[in-house]
C-alpha cells in the first residue's frame, strides 16, 4: 500500500502532492488497477492533514480516471499510467548513477537540476525530430 509523505515546504498544494505521489506509484507499476488506496482516515493519521484534502486528492484522481470510489468499500485503483517498473534495470543503473553522484559530492538539488536538464533536452530534441519527421512526409 502507499504511503504519502507530505511537504509542507514545498510549495504544491497537499492535495496535489496526495495525486502526484500517486501517479507516481502508478508509473513505477507499485499500485495496479484494483489495488485499493488508503482510507481517508489512514492518511490522515500519517500525515496529519485535514481529510477534505485527502478526499479532494482522491476525486481528482477520479476525475481523471485513475481511481473509483466504491461506497462503504474505500477507493481503488481503476487506471494505470506509464511502462516503468519499480525493479527494471533502468531503476537500477538510474539508482546507481545518483549514488556514484552522491559519492562526488552532488547534493539532492544538484541531481535533480542536472536530471532535469537532460530530460529536458532529450525530450525536446525528440520532439524536434518528430516534427521534422512529419514534415518530410514520413
Amino acid at each position: 500500500m502507499i504511503e504519502y509523505r507530505i511537504d509542507r515546504r514545498s510549495g504544491v498544494a497537499t492535495y496535489l502532492q496526495i495525486v502526484q505521489q500517486t501517479k507516481q506509484a502508478l508509473r513505477l507499476g507499485l499500485l495496479e488497477p484494483g489495488d485499493k488506496l488508503p482510507t481517508a482516515r489512514e492518511v490522515v493519521e500519517a500525515t496529519a492533514v485535514n481529510p477534505n484534502t485527502v478526499l479532494k486528492a482522491y476525486r481528482e484522481l477520479e476525475r481523471e480516471g485513475l481511481a473509483e470510489g466504491r461506497r462503504g468499500l474505500g477507493t481503488f485503483v481503476r487506471g494505470t499510467l506509464g511502462h516503468g517498473s519499480a525493479d527494471s534495470a533502468l531503476r537500477a543503473e538510474l539508482a546507481a548513477w545518483v549514488a556514484r553522484a552522491r559519492t562526488e559530492g552532488m547534493e539532492k538539488d544538484d541531481v535533480t537540476a542536472l536530471f532535469t536538464a537532460v530530460i529536458d533536452e532529450t525530450f525536446e530534441d525528440k520532439a524536434l525530430e518528430d516534427e521534422t519527421s512529419e514534415g518530410d512526409g514520413a
